[in-house]
């Protein structure tokens, strides 16, 4: 806010002790101390007024909401695309078992209708 570096600040005590002298100086900065921290509270005082006036607590609730539903539009995105691509790779994985496991059904069947003949025979003798 003020450009006021260390060595004007030091500039303007030694003017200050020097025009009011060592007496009134602690009194003196007593003073403007004091007269800092009131214009302090004043400006807090009114920003606390202006913040209630306008609603600011219900606006940086709303803005805050906002965010939060954000983020939870994000993440049930995330998790749809998610869960599409484990369905993919889901019935990926599926198809690739079920062709071999098809293909073993359909050898087991033709053994299988050509062995109850040849179990007959030997059976029966």
């Amino acid at each position: 806010m003020f450009d006021i570096g260390f060595s004007e600040l030091l500039v303007i005590a030694t003017v200050a002790l020097i025009v009011m002298g060592p007496e009134r100086l602690p009194q003196t900065v007593r003073s403007i101390s004091l007269w800092v921290g009131r214009l302090k509270q004043m400006v807090a005082s009114a920003r606390k007024d202006f913040e209630q006036e306008v609603g600011m607590d219900d606006i940086r609730q709303q803005l805050h909401n906002e965010k939060i539903m954000r983020d939870l539009s994000q993440t049930k995105q995330d998790l749809q695309q998610t869960l599409d691509a484990t369905a993919l790779e889901a019935a990926s994985i599926e198809e690739t078992i079920k062709s071999p496991l098809d293909a073993m059904t359909a050898l087991d069947k033709k053994p299988s209708e050509t062995k109850p003949d040849s179990t007959k025979t030997a059976a029966d003798e």
